[in-house]
Parts: C-alpha cells; structure tokens; sequence
C-alpha cells in the first residue's frame, strides 16, 4: 500500500539527518574535544514538511543544561545530503563510507569536521537499514516499479537510487527511470551526478510536455491555457527547444511525449510535432493518464524505433572534474541555462576558495535553481537570453560527492502556500483517504 509515509523512508532518512546534528550539539556541550566552532556548523537539522518559520531559528536557548545557544535553520528533508547519499549509495559498505565523509563544521583552526570524527556513520547506517532496500510496487495495469528515494531536482540531484536503477536493468530488458523536472535541472544531473558515478548512460531520453506549457512560456495566462491559440503554442517552443538541445548536445536521442488534454486541438497539436521533428526530435501524444497504457502505445513505438537503431553509446560530460569551480559553474549556466555570465558573490566565492583548498575543487557540481524558468529568475518565461547567473552560495556535500551551488532566491525550506493542500485532505471511518489529488 503505498500511503503518505510510503515506506518510511522518509522517515529514516530525516532520523538519521538529524541524529548527527544532535551528536554535533552533544559533542560541544560534553567538551568539544574536536574543537568545533559552534558559528561554523555546516549540518542542518531537516524535517519533511513545508515550514517557513523554521528558515531561520535560534537552539540552545537559556544555556546551561539546554544546550549551547546558536543561531541555525531547518531544510526539508528532500534537501537532506543524507537523501543524496541514499541515492548515490552503491550498497551498505558505501552508503557508510558516505556518511563518514559527511562534512559538518569547521574547527577553530579551520580545517574541516566529519561525521566520521564523530563517529556517528554507523548509527545513521543502522537507522537506513531497511531505506536502502529499494521499494517494489506495480502500476494499475501491474507493470512493475521501483520507488526509491526523493531529492528535489531543484535543490538536490533529482533522480532516484542507483541501487533501484541497476536492480531494473538487471530484471528487464528495458528500464525507464524519471529525473526531476527539465533537461535544466534533473535531466542533466542525471547525466553529470548520477551517470558519472554509477557508470551508466542512458540509450534515449524521453522529454515529457504539454500544449499548455508551451503557450504559458509564451506569455498566456493560465485562465486562457484552455483556449486554442496555435501562434502561441509557436511562441512558446524555444523553452522546450532549449530542453531538446541539452540532451541532443550529449548525442542522447530524443522523443518529445505530450501530454494531451481534452482542449488541446489538432492543430496545436501539429504545430508542435512539426516544430519537434524539425529539430531531429520524434514526438507522440500521450494519453496515458486517461487511458492508461493504451494511451501509451505510440510514444512506445517511438522509442522503440530509436532504440532498434542500437546506436553506440559514449557518455559526454558539460565540463571535467579537473576544471576550476568556477569554470564549472559557468560551463553549466551558459551552455545549459543559456546565460550569458556568471556572477559569484563575495561570500560564495570565499566558500570556494574555502573548500578548493580544503581539496574538494574536484568534485562535481549540483547548482540549485529555480524550476520555472531556464534563468535563476521565476519570472523569466521562454527562453530567457543575455541573462546573468547570480550565485550566492555554495555548500559542501562531501559524502555525496558534490558541491551544492545556490543560485537566485532558491530555498532549502519550502512554506505553505495560501491554501495547503492539507485543508482539502481527510479521512472516513473505513480508513478511505480524500483529497490528495
């Protein structure tokens, strides 16, 4: 039964993440023998829950036997590197490896903390026993899947476990898996993370869109979505073509799926097959929601046409490992947001400085941005050109093995919005649940 706790995954993950703050709290409070800098913690505490009142908080409170007092903040456990590591994590023995290079502070000389100082890898493992297992559930028409694991592609790398993705391709001759979001953000951290490190390369990608965003990223408003308007669809195609051409640019083939609504018409239907096809795209409806596999069947056979073409496979990466982070973070912007420059705040070009002397300007990057636009601005519909990448941060993920790069207004806690969906949700006597879609 897959219910709001799913397996509790979650759960554990969020046990674990905040299991090593509080050893990190302890640690100062029974003498703080590692010499930790209390106003330069890394380690968050995390919580699966949207709650803006906890961005920014004060701990400790009063002193004494509460604790030392610092200033700190929650992120949602989406957020958590601990997710990251589960996601990345090739079994037990690693999953641990991970967690002891987690870096958590910096001592009063300046040099950097681990959980493994702490010695706290083995615990957190214990309480990820049973999370590193992948979950096995089936669809409504009993295909089989894997559900493991959840990082926000905006915020984190977006894709599921590698130990669930290699498990797939072991049990089938075919294997879909879903990175979060658009070829800015999920799809190509599936490429630069995950397939760096797992060692695998997909065979096609299949880019999911619809009438309606493309007239949104022209400008329409959401009232009119449903209204027919073909110019707009036209209008608003350079966003998706910009998506075509990440993957294209990594010699991976693509297949456009639209998802279609009841108002989309054959017409605005046409024009964006065509406008798909000229790029060298294939492109198919779908109407899976409504139909369930049925609906289906023509985006199969698209990609069963570019997979019977068994084209060799050669993985191709937006910048090297050896590249400055700098570099790096101007290689992902331009050629990936289409920006135009880089500008890095004092404060996060210090953090660089910081962490490429501490040995970690070698790890690959994982820049956290805004999904609604290809430019770190919400706003900035289409395809956003002349624009410059603000970065404002810049975090170590040590045991997952990337920096986190925080860009534009991006935020590690989510809040509510004005009218949670938990207001719509209930439940009977029978135990039936309402309201979640």
């Amino acid at each position: 039964d897959i219910n709001l706790h799913f397996t509790g995954d979650i759960h554990a993950i969020t046990a674990a993440n905040n299991l090593l703050a509080a050893m990190i709290d302890n640690h100062i409070y029974q003498g703080n023998e590692l010499n930790i800098d209390k106003d330069r913690i890394l380690w968050k505490r995390c919580e699966d829950m949207n709650d803006r009142s906890l961005r920014n908080i004060t701990i400790g409170v009063g002193g004494g036997t509460n604790g030392i007092e610092r200033s700190d903040y929650f992120t949602i456990t989406a957020a958590s590197e601990v997710m990251a590591i589960l996601c990345l994590a090739s079994d037990t023995e690693d999953l641990k490896e991970r967690l002891r290079s987690i870096a958590v502070a910096y001592d009063m000389e300046g040099k950097i903390v681990t959980a493994g100082d702490l010695n706290a890898q083995g615990a957190m493992a214990t309480l990820l026993k049973d999370a590193i297992c992948p979950n096995l559930v089936q669809s409504l028409e009993h295909v089989p899947a894997f559900v493991h694991g959840g990082p926000f592609a905006n915020i984190s790398h977006g894709c599921n476990s590698v130990i669930a993705t290699k498990a797939g391709l072991k049990f089938s001759d075919i294997l879909i898996t879903e990175a979060g979001f658009g070829a800015d953000l999920g799809a190509f951290k599936f490429l630069d993370i995950k397939c760096r490190r797992a060692g695998i390369w997909p065979d096609a990608c299949v880019i999911v869109s619809t009438v309606r965003s493309l007239k949104y990223n022209a400008g329409i408003d959401k009232s009119e979505l449903t209204i027919p308007n073909v110019d707009a669809v036209r209008k608003g195609f350079p966003n998706l073509a910009k998506h075509i051409e990440n993957m294209t640019s990594f010699g991976i083939p693509v297949i456009v799926a639209s998802n279609r609504f009841l108002t989309d018409t054959d017409e605005e239907i046409a024009a964006m097959k065509e406008l798909c096809e000229e790029m060298g795209a294939k492109y198919a409806p779908a109407e899976i929601f409504a139909k369930g596999g049925e609906g289906g069947i023509e985006l199969a056979e698209k990609v069963l046409e570019v997979l019977d073409e068994d084209r060799p496979k050669k993985p191709v990466f937006c910048y090297e490992l050896e590249d400055s982070i700098e570099d790096k973070i101007t290689k992902v912007a331009t050629k990936i947001f289409g920006a135009a420059d880089v500008r890095i705040l004092p404060e996060a070009r210090e953090l660089i400085k910081e962490f490429t002397n501490s040995g970690y300007g070698h790890l690959p990057i994982c820049i956290a941005k805004t999904q609604y636009s290809l430019s770190d601005d919400p706003k900035r519909l289409g395809r956003p050109e002349g624009f410059t990448l603000t970065v404002r941060d810049v975090r170590l993920s040590a045991g997952a093995g990337y920096l986190v790069i925080l860009t534009g207004k991006i935020l590690t806690m989510p809040g509510l919005p004005a009218h949670p969906a938990a207001l719509d949700i209930d439940i009977d006597k029978d135990g039936t649940i309402t309201g979640l879609f």
